[in-house]
């Protein structure tokens, strides 16, 4: 529609002689647009999906009167008739079998028309291709290329490839579909053998990870069954296996012990020379010990002596259960089986020492300590440890012996400790105290157990005075060499200034005004009992030296 707007003038004065006037004018639409596709028209659908299931809409437009038949399209399959349908209405396409086929054919293009005026002969026309993909479906196993393998390999091989099993498989290349997954499902209980996939080429990868015996078993019959990593699915096919025989070829070994591990048990200290048993081996292709010589590679403590022709084992050292070298009364021995061609074989002897009462129980060492305080004579628990194991052990009996000095007293404390404390007040002192501790046989003995009485500080005993009598030859051969040095100062300060010498004897004794330390002369280590009246015949001078040695 187009609006006109008319306005009237008088011809002689121009003037408007009325209001302007507008005219509509509706130009009647002709079908002149076709019709033409909105979307681009690629679609997916399941393979072998039901009849009726969606495959996609097609939109499409037209450029002409809205509310006008020259708008109204209608939608035509002009190919693939037999396979989809379209709505004429809507667009919408739909599979009508259920036969569609990946991989039989993975694409199928349909052509489209688009015709306005509902269909009319007279309606414009516009066709388009669309692309309908079939997406993939687990609905094909994979398959062997063969019925059955057959595979040799070597006893005592492990950890090596010996069979590629190719599959195929017509699911799409690379999808959870395609992908195989193998499984030996007999033939395997001993757990010699696993199969992997190859990335690459979706093979199975059959390896033997433990050793074969031929002597055991010289054939297997394995079975192996492919899958995928998707669940089979519209289909009635099932899951494949195929039989693979292995033959394990015989090696020339060396000598196998009777077990890898044998144990002994062994009293503790048993007597050197007691045989303790037999390890022996054979060859386990003839199963004879004919000709096999045996040695040790490891024994720590030298416990053990082999007959290198019998494989016999006696005892050739002390056996300590408490020994560095076992560990929980268990001590282990490494032997080696020789035969006529040097092949060798390797086994365990393991000994299990039977512990005996042969340790007494001790008290912890170090110094006991009781703390001086006033109005209480203190105590110290004595603990007790024993090298042997229940019932040679605790609980552990404490008890003064019979003849002791009354100084002291002992009350349990539990299975393993006691209380020692005085019965009166002693001066400070190291005190050595005898102690009987027994275990629970009765055996053990008097242990000397070392008890310091001092004055504490947190607990900790402080310095004592240093207690040395020395006598005056003695005091005296220590202090000349001081003495000559003193005359020697003394003599120079005379000479020249008689208060240098003053101010060294000074500074000697003298710590300064208000000064909280004692003197620091060597002298103060020594008794005030101890006689240094001498050091005044020496002159005037050693006044000083000789007030300094004594303690106030």
């Amino acid at each position: 529609m187009f609006t006109l707007r008319t306005r009237v003038f008088d011809r002689i004065t121009n003037m408007e002689t009325d209001k302007p006037l507008d005219i509509n004018v509706i130009v009647d639409d002709l079908n002149d647009n076709a019709p033409q596709f909105k979307d681009s028209l690629q679609f997916t659908v399941l393979e072998q999906s039901k009849p009726g299931t969606v495959v996609g809409k097609v939109n499409a437009t037209d450029r002409d009167q809205e509310g006008t038949d020259h708008v109204v399209i209608k939608y035509t399959l002009l190919t693939g008739s037999n396979l989809f349908a379209i709505n004429p209405k809507t667009g919408i396409i739909t599979t009508t079998t259920n036969t569609l086929d990946r991989e039989v054919k993975d694409k199928h293009m349909v052509v489209i028309q688009l015709q306005d005026r509902n269909g009319d002969p007279s309606g414009l026309i516009t066709t388009g291709t669309a692309t309908i993909t079939l997406m993939d479906i687990n609905d094909n196993p994979p398959t062997f290329a063969e019925t059955s393998y057959a595979v040799s390999v070597n006893e005592n091989e492990k950890e090596k490839l010996i069979l590629r099993i190719p599959v195929t498989d017509k699911d799409l290349k690379g999808s959870p579909n395609w992908i195989s997954k193998f499984v030996i499902t007999k033939g395997n209980e001993n757990g010699n053998f696993r199969i992997d996939t190859d990335p690459e080429t979706n093979e199975g990868l059959l390896y033997v990870t433990k050793p074969l015996d031929h002597e055991k078993a010289n054939n297997i019959k394995l079975e192996i069954s492919a899958r995928n990593e998707a669940e089979l699915s519209n289909t009635n096919a099932q899951w494949m296996s195929i039989p693979v025989d292995v033959s394990v070829k015989d090696v020339d070994e060396g000598p196998e012990f009777s077990a890898p591990i044998v144990r002994f048990n062994v009293k503790e200290n048993i007597a050197n020379g007691t045989v303790i048993g037999k390890y022996t081996a054979t060859d386990p292709e003839t199963k004879s010990g004919n000709g096999i010589k045996y040695y040790k590679i490891n024994d720590p403590d030298s416990w053990i002596n082999v007959d290198r022709n019998t494989g016999e084992l006696r005892i050739a050292n002390t056996v300590d259960r408490e020994s560095p070298f076992a560990t929980d009364g268990i001590y282990n021995v490494t032997m080696k089986a020789v035969d006529a061609s040097l092949k060798t074989g390797t086994g365990t002897v393991i000994i299990q020492v039977e512990d005996v009462n042969d340790n007494m129980p001790m008290p912890s060492t170090g110094d006991l300590t009781i703390c001086e305080k006033d109005g209480d004579l203190g105590s110290v628990v004595v603990v007790a440890q024993d090298k042997d194991q229940s019932p040679y052990s605790y609980p552990f009996t404490f008890s003064l012996p019979s003849d002791n000095n009354g100084k002291w007293a002992l009350t349990r404390l539990n299975d393993t400790a006691a209380v020692l404390k005085p019965t009166k007040k002693l001066v400070m002192n190291h005190y050595t105290v005898p102690v009987e501790i027994k275990d629970l046989q009765g055996y053990g003995g008097i242990q000397m157990v070392p008890v310091r009485i001092c004055q504490c500080r947190n607990g900790v005993c402080l310095a004592r005075d240093r207690s040395v009598s020395l006598g005056g030859l003695a005091l005296l051969t220590m202090l000349l060499p001081l003495a000559l040095l003193l005359l020697l100062v003394g003599y120079f300060g005379t000479e020249d200034d008689g208060r240098y010498a003053d101010d060294i004897v000074r500074k000697y004794e003298y710590e300064g005004v208000g000064s909280t330390a004692g003197s620091v002369g060597c002298c103060s280590e020594f008794d005030t009992n101890e006689n240094l009246d001498f050091l005044n015949t020496l002159g005037p001078k050693f006044k000083n030296l000789a007030e300094v040695c004594r303690k106030t």
